[in-house]
């Protein structure tokens, strides 16, 4: 299997959780790098900032269960191995 659509329905869910949680660890690893930035330049993160970082890292451990919850459901072998091929 090297495409995602050859995938079991489960499985496509499981790597769809797998792009959401990685795109929500992104997100959050960005804000933080900018409040480390602007930390570093002298100008503190204000409430806003923190509000945010709170939200993007609840979105974050949503994804983290979803992902996990997500791949209890797959349990071919073979489609695990494909998962960690195309997670790679």
């Amino acid at each position: 299997m090297e495409s995602v659509d050859e995938l079991s329905e489960a499985a496509q869910i499981a790597y769809r959780a797998f792009v959401d949680m990685s795109e929500s660890k992104d997100a959050h690893f960005a804000l933080l790098k900018s409040i480390d930035d602007a930390r570093h330049a002298g100008e503190p993160p204000g409430f806003a900032e923190h509000l945010e970082l709170e939200k993007l890292l609840a979105v974050h451990d949503r994804n983290v269960l979803a992902f996990k919850t997500a791949m209890t459901a797959v349990t071919d072998v073979v489609e695990i191995q494909a998962l960690v091929r195309l997670m790679s």
